[in-house]
């Protein structure tokens, strides 16, 4: 199997995220040995957010690594989990609101479309929408 970073490449629909990654330089985090669960917003997902966000974002390293790793959380949590837990605490320090009903999972405002894509150092969820911490989405 291949890292976090290799296996969101490998699957063709995270050219963003991978970018935003590579640009925060948090690709360091994703590849090491320590396990990571990554909510991972499709290229479709970051064309949503408002004109001109991504863009902006990329030229904030600071705001743009608060929001990457809002996207992740520590340790492997598989969609079993998802569904047994309310929150899960991101590796940026807030926490995501997990819903779950009728076999669908939501974090805070975003479907999980696919779960448990496995990867050496953790799991992947796509999710359809930019996850925002509060910190930021207040501003």
């Amino acid at each position: 199997m291949a890292n976090l970073v290799e296996t969101a490449t490998n699957a063709g629909k995270f050219k963003t995220l991978i970018k935003a990654v590579q640009t925060a330089e948090l690709t360091d985090i994703l590849t090491t040995a320590d396990v990571y669960t990554v909510f991972a917003p499709t290229d479709e997902a970051f064309a949503k957010l408002p004109e001109g966000t991504l863009e902006s974002l990329l030229q904030d390293i600071h705001k743009l690594k608060m929001i990457l790793t809002y996207h992740v959380a520590f340790g492997d949590v598989r969609s079993d989990d998802l569904a047994q837990i309310e929150e899960v605490p991101t590796v940026e320090g807030s926490i995501i609101a997990v819903e779950s009903q009728s076999g669908k999972v939501k974090l805070n405002d975003a479907n999980v479309i696919e779960e448990d894509i496995l990867a050496d150092n953790g799991v992947i969820h796509v999710i359809d929408s930019v996850l925002m911490p509060a910190i930021i989405a207040g501003h």
